[in-house]
């Protein structure tokens, strides 16, 4: 009966209690120095080899790093990366949809539109690109690949609107002419005039600049201090008394 009893309590212990220890064990783990180091070490590996293209190195420290780290977005994002540089394209969507899993992270979105869009899955590019936009609207890069997206969709004035969002952040002329390109597209006469006149404009506010004479500034010339004059003898004038 005893025996059963210790039995019992020792499945319990296995089932209930051993694996909260380990996991507050592997935690402690994780956080000591000698773990961070190895994991920074990694880090490099993995960094400089994608520099050095060498991309079975870079995944293979990358892969160490899930290893010891499953929930490491940044690692999830970056091994999608790679695989999209080697078009493994499924592989990259997945590394990507796992980074966004666990980090809410507009990169990550905005990655994963990209593979999206190169492989024609142009319906979840735009979803992708709409809620990276969501996260982080300040980025133009992300508005003219939305506009991309559109365009390959078929709809070119949210497109339009697209680049002109992508315009108001970067004020840049390749995207007032990559909207001038949708209204010629589209046929919209008044659209392409517009933009011309705008695009005339851009460049001659940019040569006026280049073209102004520079201010120059000259240095004044240093004065030569002053020589100290030799104080003249007063007269003796005697008080005169009251």
């Amino acid at each position: 009966m005893l025996g059963a009893i210790l039995t019992l309590f020792f499945l319990i212990f296995l089932i209930f209690v051993y694996p909260v220890l380990l996991e507050k064990q592997k935690q402690k783990t994780e956080k000591s120095p000698r773990f961070d180091a190895q994991m920074k070490k990694l880090w490099t590996i993995a960094q400089d080899s994608m520099k050095e293209r060498k991309p079975l190195r870079a995944e293979k420290a990358l892969l160490t790093i899930l290893k010891f780290d499953e929930k490491n977005a940044a690692a999830y994002n970056r091994l999608g990366i790679l695989y999209a540089k080697e078009s493994k394209f499924d592989e990259a969507i997945e590394c990507f949809e796992i980074a966004q899993s666990l980090d809410n992270n507009p990169s990550s979105l905005h990655n994963a539109g990209l593979i999206y869009l190169e492989t024609g899955a142009y319906e979840k590019a735009a979803m992708a690109f709409e809620q990276a936009i969501e996260l982080e609207g300040g980025v133009p890069s992300r508005f003219i690949a939305l506009a991309k997206t559109l365009e390959k969709l078929g709809r070119r004035k949210e497109a339009i609107d697209a680049l002109e969002s992508a315009y108001e952040l970067d004020s840049s002329t390749t995207t007032l002419r990559q909207i001038l390109a949708l209204y010629e597209a589209s046929g919209d006469r008044e659209g392409v005039e517009n933009t011309k006149i705008r695009i005339n404009n851009q460049l001659a506010t940019i040569e006026k600049r280049s073209s102004a004479p520079r201010r120059r500034f000259t240095r004044k010339p240093r004065l030569k201090p002053r020589e100290k004059s030799t104080p003249r003898p007063q007269k003796f004038r005697p008080k005169l008394k009251k």
